[in-house]
């Protein structure tokens, strides 16, 4: 049954697919994203191993009863599975036997280190990443323009959103959390505040079984909120968080950046590498984001008014909320997201790249005044001497009208997206 006031999300698409043909699914991504309620809509048994009394039992079971272990009608969720990673092994060996299709269902919210497990499941429990929610899934955008349809060639008819500057500076201090969408306007910023204090709190120490300092942790993410949207080394961050007298040795500092990237806090952009014939070199660096950029709203401290009042912060901000929703619809296209950037300065802020080969090129603009310039850019990218050439060039901006200009660059609002 489905939940009231559940919003349709776009991975339940990918979830029937993979549980044709995995006999077990596993749904990753940071808390609060919503997966237990996406999983538990195909499921038959529900198991919540996040309650402390159900944990206990099952750590039982696990060192007695395979079949206890595993009773209930199929498909069977197992909620936070990595609280008893034992399961894994059991259920893996299950799908063995019995040749199950669609079997298991397992979320985690964290990538623990060390689990005793003996076998990776390759080819019988099949991974997907779920990130919060898109303008498009939280009802905010109207889907009038679809990439699919772009990657196939279709002409753009213009299009008008509904979004202001106001609105967005809301979404991005709001998030793509599912609890967030429906709260009062007051109380939206409070759900990001409340995940970051949890992770911090609890979730940075059980990651790796590694006990940290809150306070540092806390400037560390400040200051990795602070470079957000650029490409900032390590080394860099490093420095900053030094600067606020956090007197970190390198290791240390990494292993928790490591903590929050296994929590999936951290999701950087990785350098695009197409095969091209250039005198240029293409550089590597990873462009700095967070799984949604609420939670560096909360990082630092702003709101809606502080976002408004700093144009310039709000670049970085609105180019991260587009990361979150690009990477969402590339992901049900089959494809990833990256950053381009070589060693004449030509830098391009996000490539979608299918599994089949296609790509395109997009960046972000806030306002019309930045368009032209973008447009040279990415033509410029679309010139190069490549195997493949773009399906498409775009500049995401925040503007009220979408359409595709002369030289055929497409210029679409972030409200008007969807896959």
């Amino acid at each position: 049954m489905t939940p009231v006031n559940y919003r349709r999300r776009l991975i339940e698409h990918d979830i029937e697919n993979k549980m044709r043909y995995s006999g077990g699914v596993v749904i990753e991504g940071p808390k609060w994203a919503g997966k237990s309620t996406t999983a538990e809509l195909f499921s038959k048994t529900i198991i919540k191993l996040q309650n402390p009394i159900v944990k206990k039992q099952y750590q039982t079971l696990a060192t007695i009863s395979r079949d206890d272990l595993l009773a209930g009608e199929k498909p069977i969720l197992f909620d936070e599975w990595q609280e008893v990673p034992e399961l894994w092994d059991f259920i893996r060996l299950d799908i063995d036997e019995n040749k199950y299709k669609g079997a298991y269902i397992l979320t985690g919210s964290t990538k623990k280190q060390n689990l005793p497990v003996s076998h990776t499941g390759t080819g019988r429990i099949n991974s997907i990443y779920m990130r919060p929610m898109s303008l498009f899934e939280s009802g905010d955008s109207t889907g009038s323009v679809s990439l699919s349809a772009l990657f196939r060639g279709e002409k753009l008819k213009p299009v008008k959103s509904n979004i202001s500057i106001n609105d967005i500076a809301q979404f991005i201090c709001r998030g793509g959390w599912p609890e967030s969408v429906d709260l009062a306007v007051r109380d939206q910023l409070l759900v990001a505040r409340d995940l970051l204090e949890s992770i911090i709190k609890n979730d940075v120490d059980e990651v790796d079984g590694i006990k940290k300092d809150k306070e540092k942790m806390r400037k560390l993410i400040r200051s990795y909120a602070r470079n957000i949207s650029t490409l900032a080394t390590s080394k860099t961050i490093y420095q900053d968080q030094n600067n606020e007298g956090l007197l970190l040795d390198y290791k240390t500092f990494d292993s928790y950046v490591n903590a929050l990237q296994r929590l999936f806090v951290i999701e950087n952009v990785k350098a695009w590498s197409p095969q091209i014939r250039s005198s240029s070199t293409i550089r590597t660096s990873d462009k700095k984001q967070f799984v949604d950029p609420s939670i560096a709203v909360a990082a630092l401290g702003l709101s809606v008014e502080k976002l408004k009042n700093d144009f310039n912060t709000f670049g970085f901000f609105f180019e991260s909320i587009c990361t979150r929703d690009i990477k969402i619809y590339a992901q049900s296209l089959n494809g990833e997201v990256f950053h381009y950037l070589d060693s004449s300065g030509l830098e391009i802020d996000l490539i979608i790249e299918l599994n089949d080969g296609k790509w395109a090129a997009i960046e972000v603009k806030m306002g019309e005044n930045e368009v032209d310039k973008a447009a040279e850019n990415l033509k410029k990218l679309a010139n190069l001497h490549m195997t493949v050439k773009p399906s498409f060039l775009m500049i995401l901006t925040n503007t009220q009208l979408g359409y595709q200009r002369q030289d055929d660059v497409y210029v679409i609002p972030i409200g008007c997206l969807k896959p």
